[in-house]
C-alpha cells in the first residue's frame, strides 16, 4: 500500500477576503451605533449645605388605605376636601408658610390623595411634599 504517490492533493487554504469584509461591515456598524458620552461641559462648583437648617413647621396629614385621615397623629373625621381645608387652616393657624406632609398608605385610594391636595389649595397652603419609604 503506497498511500504517497496517490496523485496531485489540492492544498487548502482560507480565502480572507470575505473574513475581512463581514469584519469591515461589523467595525462600521460598531462606529456609527455607538453613543460617547459627553464629560462636563461646564465646570460647576456645587454649594455647600449644612443639616442644621430650620425646617418650616410641616403639618402631617395621614391617608390610610380605607381613606381615613390623621393630622398630625390624631384621626380626624372629614371626607371632603372643604372639611379638611378647614381642618388645615385650623392647623396652620399663626405659622408662616406651612408646609403639608402627606404619609399615604401605598393601598390608598388616587382620590383620597387627591383630596388632601385639593384641601391644601383650598387653605392656602402652597408647599405639599409626599412621603416615601425606602426599599431595603
Amino acid at each position: 500500500m503506497n498511500f504517497r504517490g496517490r496523485g496531485n492533493r489540492d492544498e487548502l487554504d482560507i480565502n480572507l477576503i470575505p473574513l475581512i469584509d463581514v469584519l469591515l461591515v461589523i467595525l462600521i456598524f460598531l462606529a456609527a451605533t455607538t453613543s460617547f458620552a459627553k464629560f462636563t461641559q461646564l465646570k460647576v462648583t456645587l454649594p455647600e449645605a449644612s443639616a442644621a437648617q430650620d425646617m418650616p413647621a410641616a403639618l402631617e396629614v395621614a391617608v390610610s388605605q380605607d381613606g381615613r385621615y390623621a393630622l398630625n397623629g390624631t384621626l380626624i373625621d372629614v371626607s371632603t376636601p372643604a372639611e379638611i381645608a378647614d381642618t388645615l387652616r385650623q392647623a396652620a393657624a399663626g405659622k408662616t408658610e406651612p408646609m403639608i406632609i402627606i404619609n399615604a398608605d401605598a393601598q390608598a385610594t388616587h382620590q383620597s390623595v387627591i383630596n388632601v391636595m385639593e384641601a391644601a389649595r383650598l387653605a392656602g397652603i402652597g408647599r405639599v411634599n409626599f412621603a416615601a419609604q425606602t426599599s431595603r
